[in-house]
């Protein structure tokens, strides 16, 4: 019988072990499924410390209730995955939501919310030897160029390394590329179709091969303007989902821009965290079948 979520603190602590337990017994099924589409649930903002859902600051902060949002939403119809950092992986291994699901790794959480180092992203979360040990299926990567801030060499450096030594164990790096800048203090991403278009260049070209690199997209300002975007590469594609807002109007709106762009040839699906665990009605079950019937 697996673990309930109160009993996690416990087992910690007195059987570390059960994690590498977990993860070696844990049934695996193949990236894309018959339908060849994908809706992976996204949870790994907690360890950039970016903890703001709309206009609750500390939302995500406590773990027990991301985890019980977390388990419904990968027990509903049409989920395929999650992807989140090791602790939160490593929590939902130990209660058995993890089986026969698509398990993607956080790579470089280095970039902390805020900070004055925000564009040195450095990866400080899986490495490929760890999401080839614990058996996992794909890793994601942000990529955030500021090209006023030499920081991003060094993130482009290590992304490029990074896709290299995925590749080479055969597993998948979803790359999530923006051009940014700081606004105000803040690291402010562009939306533009343009800003958009020439991260997709950049982020396609990057490493020895591209065989297993797939692009982690946000919907531009101007929804019309994806089909143009999507044709600066033939990468799988999926979307991303970002802050929804705060009303059930806007969330909407957001589900329609979705909607346009899962049509596309190249996009395979939804990466969507906050906007699904945080719904504005806090409905989690009927945000994430609405988000699964767009698919």
């Amino acid at each position: 019988m697996s673990p309930r979520i109160s009993d996690l603190p416990a087992l910690r602590a007195r059987h570390p072990e059960a994690v590498a337990e977990a993860a070696a017994r844990r049934a695996r099924r193949p990236l894309l499924g018959e339908r060849g589409r994908l809706m992976i649930v996204a949870a790994d903002h907690p360890a950039r410390g970016a903890l703001a859902v709309g206009d609750r600051p500390q939302a995500m902060a406590n773990r027990l209730d991301l985890l019980e949002r977390l388990v419904l939403a990968l027990s509903r119809p049409g989920v395929d995955g999650v992807l989140a950092t090791a602790d939160i992986l490593e929590d939902l291994l130990l209660l058995g939501a993890l089986e026969g699901k698509v398990v993607m790794g956080s790579m470089n959480r280095g970039g902390l919310a805020g900070a004055s180092f925000e564009m040195d992203d450095r990866f400080t979360g899986h490495r490929p030897q760890d999401l080839a040990r614990l058996r996992f299926d794909a890793g994601k990567l942000l990529l955030r160029i500021d090209y006023e801030d030499a920081g991003s060499l060094t993130t482009l450096e290590a992304t490029a390394r990074t896709i290299d030594a995925m590749a080479e164990r055969r597993l998948p790096t979803f790359v999530e590329p923006f051009l940014s800048r700081r606004t105000g203090g803040a690291v402010r991403n562009d939306l533009s179709p343009e800003a958009v278009t020439r991260s997709v260049a950049i982020a396609s070209g990057l490493g020895g091969t591209s065989a297993y690199t797939w692009l982690k997209l946000p919907v531009t300002d101007d929804p019309d303007a994806m089909a143009r975007v999507c044709e600066t590469s033939t990468l799988p594609t999926v979307l991303l989902g970002g802050d929804a807002g705060g009303t059930v109007r806007e969330q909407e709106a957001v589900y329609e821009k979705w909607r346009k762009a899962l049509r596309l040839p190249t996009v395979h699906g939804l990466v969507v965290g906050r906007s699904l665990l945080y719904p504005a009605d806090g409905d989690v079950a009927a945000a994430v079948d609405t988000a699964v019937g767009l698919l």
